[in-house]
């Protein structure tokens, strides 16, 4: 669950070089702007291609981010020089974006329970469309987190690069004789919806300094350069939770696919993702060296493949990966047959016999038996 303690908004307009410094936060007693700074927050923190570093010695947004957690320079005055250093970079650039920026100081407790929460809807939406009432599922989520917040979650501060949209919005007006009429007007201020993917965005957990960041390579002078890891934080750039999860799962199947079947192909990826899956629930992390000994503790000479393999590769000693990312990227696993038969499974049914098992006929065939079924469902 999330406690956002300070969110504030800088305009960038890159087409009159003007860039507008907010000297004040965004009022989070105001339900739009609460549930839109806490909806942008989740989907961020819970994005599995978040790259993950940690600051160099050089870094000087370490630096400034110390002072301020340590009350040493305020809010609003930090988040005016992030945006001003951004802005400056940005214009830069040969091929510039509309956009403006959000910072945001929150606290995320993944320990809280939502299952265990009241949550009063009703007290929070007075009525309107679907969108009025996602914003007081939002609102009466926050009011429920807060109160049953333990307050042991991680401190995060977040930076967001929010790309402007343009669309076309009716507008209501009258002529000189009062007789009303509708005219087409475009809008070229429209903020992205919490929904929509964001590319560019920075998360220091302020406990560890571990950085989670996301950016796109921009052309700036003539080159390719990244600036939110590179420019502003100078950090180390690490592969991302997906990346990482495709390469083991990758060489998984590889090794499995070498010294098997493709029945043992099937296993081995599930049994991966279960791997994956239990740990992100204990620790929020995985070890690819322990996930190889898992998956092949049976086969030595496949586990040593394996670990060939995943050193090739250079992968990290752990990966973090949140619980629910690993419960939505590696929680079930699905497999297609050359018969065109589809079938999706929990991942950790692999190892349980009771429920499926593969078994390999003498003419090479694969025999798939789906095991202890009580009802079925059509969907």
């Amino acid at each position: 669950m999330m406690n956002i303690q300070h969110a504030i908004l800088h305009v960038f307009d890159f087409e009159t070089g003007q860039l507008t410094l907010s000297r004040r936060e965004l009022d989070l007693e105001n339900r739009s702007s609460k549930s839109f700074v806490q909806r942008h927050m989740r989907k961020i923190s819970n994005s599995a291609d978040s790259r993950h570093g940690e600051f160099t010695q050089e870094s000087g947004f370490a630096g400034e981010l110390e002072q301020y957690l340590e009350g040493r320079t305020g809010f609003v005055d930090l988040s005016c020089q992030i945006a001003q250093f951004l802005f400056d970079e940005l214009r830069r650039g040969d091929d510039i974006e509309q956009s403006d920026l959000l910072v945001v100081d929150f606290e995320d407790d993944a320990k809280v329970d939502p299952s265990t929460v009241k949550v009063d809807v009703a007290g929070a939406f007075d009525g309107g469309d679907a969108a009025d009432l996602a914003d007081a599922v939002d609102v009466a989520l926050q009011q429920a987190a807060s109160a049953a917040y333990e307050g042991h979650g991680d401190r995060m501060f977040a930076l967001v690069l929010m790309p402007r949209k343009k669309c076309f919005a009716h507008n209501l007006t009258a002529d000189a004789s009062g007789v009303a009429f509708a005219e087409v007007a475009r809008n070229d201020n429209m903020l992205p919806n919490p929904t929509q993917k964001i590319d560019s965005y920075a998360l220091v957990n302020t406990r560890t300094y571990e950085v989670s960041f996301c950016d796109k390579p921009r052309s700036i002078a003539g080159e390719q350069a990244y600036v939110i890891p590179d420019a502003l934080l100078q950090c180390t750039t690490h592969a991302s939770t997906r990346e990482v999860m495709k390469t083991v799962t990758n060489i998984v199947s590889d090794v499995a696919e070498e010294y098997g079947s493709d029945s043992a192909v099937a296993v081995a990826v599930s049994k991966a993702k279960a791997y994956i899956a239990e740990n992100a629930a204990v620790a929020e992390s995985f070890s690819p060296d322990e996930l190889g000994e898992r998956v092949f503790e049976d086969e030595p000479v496949m586990r040593e493949r394996y670990e060939e393999r995943a050193h090739e590769q250079q992968l990290p000693e752990r990966v973090p990966v949140r619980q629910s990312v690993a419960t939505r990227m590696a929680g079930s696993h699905k497999i297609r047959t050359d018969t065109g038969i589809e079938i999706t499974f929990p991942s950790q049914y692999t190892s349980n016999t009771d429920f499926i098992a593969f078994s390999k006929q003498p003419d090479g065939s694969i025999n798939i038996e789906i095991r202890g079924i009580g009802h079925i469902e059509n969907r």
